[in-house]
């Protein structure tokens, strides 16, 4: 993972894994005059973005092909939109959430379910131990290999793993999963909880966990 990308979250007090970055010197100057109409600006944007961008779409998407597709999708989508954004949160939210919402429109388009609806916010015996699903893994939080962390989140189920990257990576809370997921907090809940579960599972025998092409160009 780049130096502009994610880093594990050791340290801070927040409930994700990962945190984001201050903001990036000279985004600022360059978000303006792209609204201007600066192409080279827009070029810097892309530049400063490209990565990260990436990241979340292979990261949603466990597919690299279409993660690159999105990623062209997304800065397309900017390009129209950038004269919108206010600075009311950071440019790197914004593009993300952003990013976030095409993603998921183009997997309702294929008709993709997000989560499971059968998921039960009441963990079974096997799911032991119990906790609180809304506070932190500090099993996942320590963990120091971002490598097999990258390609364990990449072996979960689809909706195990959009839930843990939106949570737990992008920092949305319950309640915004929910209505972009189209489901419950409880079942947001309920599907963070099984996929820290599944991800210390793969993390413990990391021999076992696949690694999908790509996923080393966004993990190093």
């Amino acid at each position: 993972m780049d130096a502009q990308g994610l880093q594990m979250n050791q340290n801070s007090q927040s409930p994700g894994v990962y945190k984001r970055n201050p903001p990036i010197a000279g985004e600022a100057e360059a978000i303006e005059a792209a609204k201007n109409g600066d192409a080279e600006a827009f070029s810097r944007l892309y530049a400063l973005h490209k990565r990260r961008v990436y990241t979340l779409c292979l990261r949603m998407l466990g597919n690299v092909s279409e993660a690159e597709d999105m990623t062209q999708e997304a800065f397309l989508h900017l390009f129209r939109k950038i004269g919108s954004f206010r600075g009311e949160s950071a440019f790197s939210t914004w593009l993300h959430r952003l990013t976030v919402n095409l993603v998921l429109m183009h997997l309702r388009k294929k008709g993709l379910n997000l989560v499971s609806l059968e998921e039960t916010i009441n963990p079974s015996e096997d799911d032991a131990p119990k906790r609180d699903f809304g506070s932190r893994d500090l099993q996942l939080t320590g963990s120091v290999d971002r490598v097999a962390l990258e390609r364990a989140v990449a072996s979960l189920p689809p909706g195990y793993r959009m839930v843990f990257v939106l949570h737990d990576v992008e920092g949305f809370e319950h309640n915004e999963i929910a209505t972009m997921l189209e489901c419950s907090t409880g079942n947001s809940k309920s599907q963070l909880h099984k996929a820290r579960l599944k991800l210390r599972e793969l993390l413990r025998q990391p021999e076992q966990s696949a690694q999908p092409a790509g996923i080393d160009e966004v993990a190093v």
